[in-house]
């Protein structure tokens, strides 16, 4: 990791080696928390950061869903944002605000346990690497199943949800491949372990219904830029064979962008290298995050 200087902590900055909490803050012990990933790009318009408000959004969303009162407003989320990536001086980074249970009572309930919230923001490249951006990865279908929505509510951005997604990629990743899939308690496809999936079959774009997946800011954001080039795309359960048959398929997510898959499974999807749609649309992405499409600038909110 490339630190940076400072880290935003309940409303100060503090030197990033000295935002610190107790070894008894309460979501280190039982995993209760919210946060996010945000990039911000170095464009046309200078640093800017992408759908800030969509992302603040939903960390209060997430919040709520666990019970949890930030104390602070969505404008209050929103500038410290923006600052934390000003007083760093960074230009193009990644910006991670986490909302957390301090210390206190221990137990489960802990209702006197204040709620915290940390930003934090650092230089940070592609999340599956720049070759498989440009090339594609193999991904292997994960043997542990995405949480039933009643299980773990799934529209909650969770610290605790992740323990899911970690054995899943550590499968994979050990198993030498770049990424999981994850299925859902049907045994249909619902997510990557940090990644929403599309894939594409004689022009048409499926994407899983938000059941127990994630409601991806970059997945909408890519079903807004296929329905501004008029590619017909749908919201519908498939199976992880649709995936092996079909033309093309790709992973978006703040982190990884959007990411093409090249093989699923030790089968090779497509022709095993990035397909049109997939192309047009990380081309798309990029001038949409770095300010080159006019009609989307309203999703940058520029650093001055």
């Amino acid at each position: 990791m490339d630190k940076s200087e400072q880290i935003w902590m309940d409303g100060a900055f503090v030197p990033w080696d000295e935002a610190q909490v107790h070894v008894l803050t309460h979501t280190l012990h039982y995993g209760l928390g919210a946060f996010e990933g945000i990039r911000c790009y170095d464009g046309h318009l200078g640093p800017a950061i992408f759908r800030l408000p969509e992302h603040t959004e939903r960390l209060l969303a997430s919040a709520h869903i666990l019970g949890m009162k930030i104390p602070f407003s969505a404008d209050q989320i929103s500038e410290a944002c923006v600052e934390t990536v000003r007083v760093n001086n960074l230009k193009s980074c990644y910006i991670r605000p986490l909302a957390f249970i301090g210390e206190g009572e221990m137990g489960l309930a802990a209702k006197t346990n204040p709620v915290r919230l940390i930003i934090a923001a650092w230089p940070w490249g592609s999340y599956l690497g720049e070759e498989g951006v440009e090339k594609g990865i193999r991904v292997r279908t994960s043997s542990f199943q995405r949480f039933h929505v009643n299980s773990l509510m799934s529209r909650a951005k969770a610290v605790g949800h992740y323990v899911n997604s970690i054995l899943a990629s550590r499968e994979a990743r050990g198993s030498g491949y770049d990424e999981a899939l994850l299925l859902d308690s049907q045994g249909l496809v619902a997510e990557g372990s940090g990644e929403n999936i599309f894939i594409a079959r004689h022009g048409a774009v499926r994407t899983p219904l938000l059941t127990s997946a994630l409601s991806g800011i970059t997945r909408d954001t890519v079903l807004t830029l296929l329905a501004d080039r008029g590619v017909a795309v749908s919201e519908q359960q498939f199976t992880r064979d649709e995936i092996y048959i079909s033309d093309e398929a790709f992973f978006t997510g703040t982190a990884a962008e959007i990411t093409p898959v090249r093989e699923i499974d030790d089968r090779q999807v497509g022709a095993g290298i990035p397909g049109p749609i997939t192309k047009l649309l990380q081309e798309d992405y990029r001038r949409a995050t770095r300010g080159e499409l006019e009609n989307h600038r309203d999703w940058l909110q520029v650093v001055d």
